[in-house]
């Protein structure tokens, strides 16, 4: 029993530890030792929940694994710029609990072959993401000009000419002077050939995006 427990403990330090040099070397908030012990400790609250509540009541404890890793999750979420960020990291803290749970039950493959899969998903799957991001980008475009007639008609007859989504977000005249921001989705090289294009408008003051 007492080489059980240590095989268990140590398979949640390896399968935690791997995931777990993965964020690390993203630099992800959640990374190698913190992995490492969300693995271990849903590892052994399982192995210990198991042993209170045995034999009617064995969940007890384990059962709230889940919620509890809710708040560990919560904490590495934050807003950025135009997107939020650290929804993987939450989202494998989540699974890294699971494979924690799986190996203080005992089933040892199953969270072996969902931690490879785990491993695989965040190793390969961000090439993925950037080669769809490419496809199809969303970008806010904040444009600065001269108020006078039909400035706004010549920004939106622009972005029909580059074939592009677009969305007015915001308006702001200051004087003689009138700032409108856009959402706009486009494929990353219109993106640059767009922008190439404002940044050479002289009726345009200040351009970013």
């Amino acid at each position: 029993m007492d080489n059980e427990l240590i095989i268990q403990f140590l398979l949640a330090i390896l399968w935690g530890g791997i995931i777990g040099a993965e964020r690390e070397y993203r630099s992800k908030s959640a990374g190698f030792r913190t992995m490492i012990m969300i693995s271990l400790g849903a590892c052994f609250f399982t192995i210990i929940s198991k042993a209170i509540g045995a034999p009617s009541n064995a969940d007890r404890i384990a059962s709230n694994i889940v919620s509890g890793i809710g708040f560990l999750g919560a904490g590495v979420i934050f807003r950025g710029d135009n997107r939020i960020n650290g929804i993987t990291t939450a989202a494998t803290i989540w699974v890294v609990a699971a494979v924690g749970m799986g190996i203080g039950s005992g089933y040892y493959f199953a969270s072996a072959c969902s931690s490879v899969f785990m491993i695989l998903i965040l190793a390969i799957l961000p090439y993925l993401e950037q080669y769809i991001d490419t496809l199809n980008q969303a970008k806010k475009y904040s444009i600065l000009t001269v108020y006078q007639e039909g400035s706004f008609e010549n920004i939106e007859d622009l972005f029909r000419d580059f074939k592009v989504n677009y969305r007015l977000v915001r308006i702001h005249k200051m004087g003689d002077k009138i700032n409108y921001e856009w959402d706009i989705q486009a494929h990353k090289k219109v993106h640059s050939k767009l922008s190439e294009v404002l940044m050479k408008d002289t009726k345009i003051i200040e351009f970013t995006c």
